[in-house]
C-alpha cells in the first residue's frame, strides 16, 4: 500500500474533504500543501456535492496550486456530510500514512516531516500536534489551542481509550495516522467526528503521541463544525447535542466498535451514565447515577445536575460563557 521516493520516504496520502469552500481560503490551504518539505505525497480531494461553488472551479484551484506531487479529485453524487466524505476518502486512499485536511487552515511547511519523524520514532499508530489559532482574516489570535479551549490537554502513550470514550484531544487536521489503522476504523461511527473515532480505534490498538509544537495555523471563523458547545442554541439543542447524540454513540459502540469486547464494561457503564443524564435533564430521575458516575465528566455532570432547573435565559448565558472559554 505504500510507496517510496529515492530517499526512502514512505508515501503520505493527504485526505481533503471540501464543501462550499471559500476559494481564497482553499487556495491558501492548497498552497501550504504545495510547500510541504516532506518529499513523497499524494493528495485526495473529494467535494461533498457543493451547491453554489462549481466543481470545475474547485478542480481548477487544485490544478493551479498543486504542482509537485500527484492528486485525485472527485465529487460526491449527493451530500454525505464531512464524516462520511472522510470515510470514503479513507477507503479509496493509498499510502503508508494518512493526513486529514480541512479546507480553510494553513499548514506550516515542516508539518508532515515532523509528524512522520515522530510516528516513526515512537511506533505510534497516530500522532497529532498543537495549532496556532488565526481568525477569518488570517490574524494570529493564540499560540496554542489550549489558549482558547481551557480544558484541552494533550496526552501521549497507551491507556488513553477510556478518556477518549468521553472527550477528544486530537484535532483531525493536525493528525498523521498509519494508513492500515485508519482503514481498519471504517465504517466510522456516525455519532462521532471522524478524528475522534479514528483516535479511539488507534488508542485501543496501540499508542498515540502528541507533539506540543504547533504545526498548522487553525482558522477559527465562527462556522467551524466543532468547538466548545457547538450546535447548542437552547435547552432542546443542548439535550440533542450533549446528551442524546453521545447516548447514541455508546449504543453504536456496543454493537459495532471493533474493540468492544476488550472495553465492554467501560462502554456499558458510560451508556448507563448517559441514560441517567437524559433522565435527569428531562426531570425524570437519574440524578443519583449522574452523581455516582460523575468521574466520567465532572464538569458535565455537575453542570447538568444544577442546570436542569435554570430558566432558559440563564442557561444560555452560562452556555455562552463556556463557548467563549470564560468558564
Amino acid at each position: 500500500m505504500s510507496g517510496c521516493t529515492e530517499r526512502g520516504k514512505p508515501l503520505i496520502a493527504i485526505l481533503m474533504a471540501v464543501y462550499e469552500p471559500r476559494m481564497d481560503w482553499l487556495r491558501e490551504q492548497l498552497e501550504s500543501l504545495e510547500k510541504q518539505t516532506y518529499p513523497n505525497l499524494k493528495l485526495y480531494v473529494r467535494d461533498d456535492c457543493s451547491r453554489t461553488v462549481p466543481f470545475e472551479e474547485i478542480e481548477g484551484c487544485v490544478r493551479n496550486c498543486i504542482r509537485s506531487f500527484p492528486y485525485e479529485i472527485q465529487r460526491n453524487e449527493e451530500n454525505l456530510g464531512s464524516n462520511r466524505t472522510f470515510e470514503r476518502l479513507t477507503e479509496e486512499a493509498e499510502g503508508e500514512y494518512f493526513a486529514y485536511c480541512d479546507q480553510d487552515d494553513v499548514w506550516l511547511p515542516e508539518k508532515l516531516s515532523v509528524l512522520q519523524e515522530e510516528i516513526a520514532r515512537t511506533g505510534a499508530l497516530l500522532v497529532c500536534s498543537d495549532m496556532i489559532i488565526i481568525d477569518g482574516q488570517g490574524r494570529r489570535r493564540a499560540d496554542s489551542i489550549t489558549k482558547i479551549r481551557r480544558r484541552h490537554v494533550f496526552r501521549s502513550g497507551g491507556g488513553l481509550t477510556e478518556g477518549l470514550l468521553i472527550s477528544n484531544f486530537i484535532t483531525g487536521c493536525t493528525m498523521l495516522v498509519k494508513g492500515d489503522a485508519a482503514k481498519f476504523a471504517v465504517p466510522f461511527c456516525p455519532y462521532m467526528v471522524h478524528d475522534h473515532y479514528i483516535a479511539l480505534c488507534c488508542s485501543a490498538a496501540g499508542e498515540i503521541y502528541s507533539v506540543t509544537r504547533p504545526l498548522i495555523r487553525y482558522r477559527v471563523h465562527g462556522k467551524n463544525q466543532t468547538g466548545v458547545m457547538a450546535g447548542v442554541t437552547d435547552r432542546a439543542s443542548y439535550r440533542r447535542e450533549r446528551i442524546d447524540l453521545p447516548l447514541y454513540k455508546f449504543q453504536w459502540l456496543e454493537e459495532h466498535f471493533p474493540y468492544r469486547e476488550e472495553f465492554q464494561e467501560e462502554i456499558s457503564l458510560r451508556r448507563e451514565w448517559m441514560y441517567a443524564r437524559q433522565s435527569n435533564w428531562n426531570r425524570h430521575g437519574g440524578a443519583g447515577t449522574v452523581w455516582k458516575r460523575r468521574k466520567f465528566s465532572p464538569l458535565a455532570s455537575l453542570f447538568e445536575l444544577s442546570a436542569r432547573w435554570l430558566p432558559e435565559g440563564i442557561l444560555m448565558w452560562v452556555v455562552h460563557l463556556m463557548q467563549k472559554n470564560m468558564i
